[in-house]
């Protein structure tokens, strides 16, 4: 029988890597851990946490303007980038300290160092030149920003990786891209006071969600004075004689920015990761081939999270991750469960949604019922803003179940998690017009829809 160093070496140390290497190690597994950045991942140190501290601090501005009209005389106001940079690296260092000590205290020995396949059992730690061995491996390194090298002046543009760190608030931003980073960050840099466009190359931005969704949004952030440009990207970036940037576009438009930031998704992060000496397959994007068991071709390797390109979601790393302790270290084969996951885009509004768009579903059933309420919340009415709120639950007419639950508005994201719970249970809609509503609320909504907005059979509205 061969030992090995240790019985479990995970490559990454974001919220999958940490999650599979501490708990197998609290099994009494042998656990050696690698990262070569921060432990955490992009999900605490460059990516969900501080971008969700950068949209309450984005908030503030128009939380001021609201207070007038409950009575508040609210003086001047001033924000300060640097000390939110501040305050927002204590957190992350703080995050990253709970990492640390989870694996620490489950006996996991760290490595502060890139790690790379030698073959199927061995790794090496570029740091040291140190090669160890293992019985297992997890690889979970995650993603990357997309740079889009083949732009020309990429390399004067910024990526959601820079924006944590910029040294002052630009005055005016630039923003390519039309998912979820893109329009998060948009409604950050405006809500903290930046001339903020966004550009993007398709007919409505977060093209996967819900029509009435994207649209009520992009309403709303026009509404606010966020400039979006659609069917249209950057050709070229380059230096303005005022030390700023000039983007041209494809569409003839010259824009003058001071920062230019390139939202264009993220790729798996599998480059140089000697993948190809331990025979470990990958995609055409570079992504790692795992099958239901997140095993890779090569029996005793597994992958995680991002850098196989299912979910990119942090919670469905986690889940993976305990699939995997489940199935290797439990004796309990178990595959992730993807059906169902609810999902926030913390703009402003904020959205929050959970299942099949109408869209999608109209693909899926014979005909559905679509209910829908868009209303002015409460505290708009005395703030004076013009902001609207859409709830929108999608129906499946033969079985009553609910297969769809959208909401834009405020606290979107908190409801629509607890809207998961209904749906994966298979809610159905006289579940939800049974239930008592809770007043006042904007949730109340939800179960006071009783009549259909309308129907659709076969595709077609009705």
């Amino acid at each position: 029988m061969t030992a090995y160093d240790y019985d479990l070496f995970v490559i990454g140390g974001g919220s999958g890597g940490v999650r599979a290497g501490r708990v197998a190690a609290s099994l009494g597994k042998k656990v050696g851990i690698a990262e070569e950045y921060r432990f955490g991942g992009t999900c605490v140190i460059r990516g969900c946490v501080p971008k969700k501290l950068f949209v309450y601090a984005s908030q503030f501005h128009e939380h001021f303007e609201d207070a007038a009209g409950f009575g508040w005389e609210v003086g001047a106001s001033r924000f300060d980038w640097a000390k939110l940079i501040e305050a927002k690296d204590k957190e992350i260092a703080r995050l990253e300290g709970l990492y640390r000590r989870g694996l620490e205290n489950n006996k996991a020995e760290i490595f502060d160092s890139r790690a790379e396949l030698v073959d199927a059992h061995t790794v090496r730690l570029t740091k040291s030149g140190e090669t160890v061995t293992a019985e297992r491996i997890v690889i979970a390194t995650g993603g990357v920003a997309n740079p889009h090298s083949a732009l020309p002046g990429h390399e004067l543009c910024i990526t959601s990786n820079e924006a944590f760190h910029l040294e002052t608030l630009p005055k005016s931003i630039l923003i390519a891209g039309g998912g979820y980073i893109a329009v998060e960050f948009a409604n950050i840099f405006h809500g903290l006071g930046v001339d903020t466009t966004l550009i993007y190359r398709g007919k409505e931005i977060l093209s996967r969600f819900d029509h009435d969704m994207r649209q009520g949004l992009h309403k709303a952030m026009v509404e606010k004075g966020i400039k979006i440009i659609l069917t249209d990207v950057i050709e070229e970036v380059a230096k303005a004689p005022d030390g700023g940037l000039t983007a041209r576009t494809k569409c003839g438009e010259t824009l003058s920015v001071e920062t230019v930031m390139l939202a264009l998704g993220r790729d798996p992060y599998t480059k140089g990761l000697g993948l190809e000496a331990a025979g470990v397959k990958t995609d055409e994007r570079g992504a790692i081939i795992v099958d239901e068991y997140s095993r890779t071709n090569v029996e005793n390797i597994y992958a995680l999270g991002d850098v196989t390109d299912r979910v990119q979601l942090t919670p469905v790393a986690i889940h993976e991750a305990m699939c995997f302790i489940e199935t290797v270290y439990r004796n309990n084969p178990t595959s992730p469960d993807y059906d169902l996951i609810p999902t926030a885009v913390f703009s402003q509004p904020e959205i929050g949604t959970v299942g099949l768009s109408e869209d999608d579903a109209a693909k899926r059933y014979e005909e559905l019922e679509v209910y829908r309420a868009e209303f002015r919340p409460m505290k708009a009415t005395l703030s004076g803003r013009s902001e609207r709120m859409i709830m929108k639950l999608v129906v499946d007419a033969a079985s009553r179940k609910v297969v769809g639950a959208h909401i834009l508005g405020h606290e979107a994201g908190e409801m629509a998690q607890l809207l998961g719970i209904c749906l994966k249970a298979s809610a159905t809609k006289d579940d939800f017009d049974r239930t008592m509503a809770l007043h006042p609320s904007a949730a109340e909504e939800l179960v006071t829809m009783y009549n259909p907005s309308y129907r659709i059979k076969n595709g077609e509205r009705v």
